[in-house]
């Protein structure tokens, strides 16, 4: 299994673009906030007020064979969660037209300069205090540790706070949000590759960057995994590894292909996570979701992500890929129907985004109700 990307391209010249301000809201407070200020992340599987994209695949990136069917993909995604919330879809303005084209009515598109499609790791990462008010965390993307031009995409953040009318909430650690999986209650799966990787937060160790994410997430337990860095862009991010479904329960990949880097890596965070308690001292119900045996021939190659565990969880939905393996298909979909009672499993062919080593989770980002 590929995490992410493993091929690096020239990224995007800065291009222009207006702003789209809609209905979305204009405030924006961009502030450090003390120490003690009660922030937490909400589950995924909390109520969403939005999802938020980015329409953001270029030539310079995923090559000219690419672009179509990787902006079908998009298109596809959005409309799907689009069906159960908002979405809010960054686009540059010279690509405005297509992707009203592809995406329909049921998107927002709100025009600004983007490098890249992966929102996940570019975009602001949403957090609720006390009494309700929403707070955006700015993790000052800087290209999966200065692996690809990213000055525009890390503007997204704070762009993204701004029309969501959110409080701007800043800190010294780099990460992205693909390396943070949270329940809500106080519990965080993170891997160590990424997130105290020396390409990002050199001399940080975990003390301080869980003290760090106690004030901005309100995380009160990490379980650390090990990753693996260098294999991939992201050098291993939770959300291709690990995923909760719900407080105390928890979904994670296993590669059973034994010439991938991931096989032995795998087994050892399953190893990890079936010892762990969370943050409320529950022993965690670790649940095994086997990447498909086989893809479909047309974008297969070894930067091709075949794995399960990178779905979205929006409004009474769950979006998840199929990769043309029925069998394995199959399975995923009946797992998830029991990880996430009440909600409709959606299956979509995301070849192209795959092909570039992502997945579903790694476009989206949620901004919680």
């Amino acid at each position: 299994m590929t995490t992410r990307r493993n091929f690096l391209k020239r990224g995007l010249a800065a291009s222009g673009g207006t702003l789209m301000m809609g209905a979305l809201g204009s405030g924006f407070s961009k502030v450090a906030l003390a120490d003690n200020s009660a922030w937490h992340m909400p589950d995924e599987g909390a109520a969403h007020a939005a999802t938020w994209m980015a329409f953001g695949v270029s030539e310079d990136i995923w090559g000219d064979d690419m672009v179509p069917v990787v902006r079908e993909n998009l298109a596809s995604i959005a409309k799907a969660i689009a069906a159960h919330e908002p979405l809010n879809m960054l686009v540059r303005e010279e690509d405005h037209d297509v992707a009203a084209r592809l995406c329909g009515p049921s998107v927002n598109l709100v025009v600004q300069p983007i490098d890249d499609l992966w929102m996940r790791d570019t975009g602001a990462v949403f957090v609720k205090g006390q009494s309700g008010q929403l707070g955006a965390v700015g993790f000052n993307f800087n290209g999966w540790g200065n692996k690809q031009e990213h000055a525009q995409d890390a503007e997204v953040a704070g762009f993204i706070a701004r029309k969501a009318g959110a409080q701007f909430i800043e800190t010294h650690l780099v990460l992205e949000g693909g390396g943070i999986e949270v329940d809500g209650e106080g519990t965080a799966i993170i891997t160590e590759s990424c997130v105290l990787n020396a390409n990002r937060n050199p001399g940080v160790g975990k003390a301080q960057c869980e003290a760090e994410l106690r004030r901005l997430l309100g995380v009160q337990k990490i379980i650390w995994l090990p990753g693996i860095k260098g294999k991939d862009i992201t050098d291993g991010h939770t959300d291709f590894y690990a995923r909760f479904a719900s407080p105390g329960v928890v979904v994670a990949g296993l590669d059973q292909d034994p010439s991938s880097y991931d096989y032995a890596v795998t087994r050892r965070h399953l190893d990890i996570l079936r010892k762990a308690t969370d943050a409320k001292g529950r022993k965690l119900k670790v649940v095994v979701l086997e990447g498909p045996s086989t893809v479909r021939k047309e974008y297969e190659s070894d930067d091709f992500a075949a794995g399960y565990i990178n779905f979205y969880v929006c409004n009474r939905a769950v979006i998840a890929p199929q990769f043309g393996d029925r069998k394995a298909d199959r399975n995923t979909r009946d797992v998830l129907v029991d990880l996430f009672p009440g909600r409709d499993v959606i299956q979509l062919n995301i070849d192209g985004v795959a092909a570039g080593g992502g997945g579903i989770h790694c476009t989206t980002q949620q901004q919680p109700g």
